[in-house]
């Protein structure tokens, strides 16, 4: 399944910026989703995540500051950045685990991957 992403981009601290996840296949209805970022030198983390009963659950460090949500008739993923910071910046990628039961909660999990969505933000 192809993931694409969108809605990266160069933003000063404060700022926002709304991503979004769309699959290539009309019928993929994933189990869960999420977003996960990686910066240079670091390893990939999850960011948020939408679990399958439609729970959320955010790193530490985004929360109040992000919001995962899901449009099922258009079947896209968003991301919701606000007061974004300068370590907010890093490569971006939409994950979905295609199989009931699946898990998106780590990297390492069975996913399926887009090829991720660059934001930059400067201080």
């Amino acid at each position: 399944v192809h993931l694409v992403e969108s809605g990266g981009g160069s933003v000063q601290a404060g700022g926002s910026l709304r991503l979004s996840c769309t699959s290539s296949a009309y019928t993929y209805s994933p189990y869960c989703m999420g977003w996960f970022r990686q910066a240079p030198g670091k390893e990939r983390e999850p960011v948020a995540i939408l679990d399958s009963d439609g729970t959320t659950s955010y790193v530490d460090s985004v929360k109040g500051r992000f919001t995962i949500s899901k449009d099922r008739a258009k079947n896209t993923l968003y991301l919701q950045m606000n007061d974004l910071k300068s370590e907010d910046t890093a490569m971006y990628y939409c994950a979905a685990a295609a199989l009931m039961g699946g898990s998106c909660r780590s990297p390492t999990d069975s996913l399926d991957w887009g090829q991720g969505t660059q934001v930059t933000v400067s201080s």
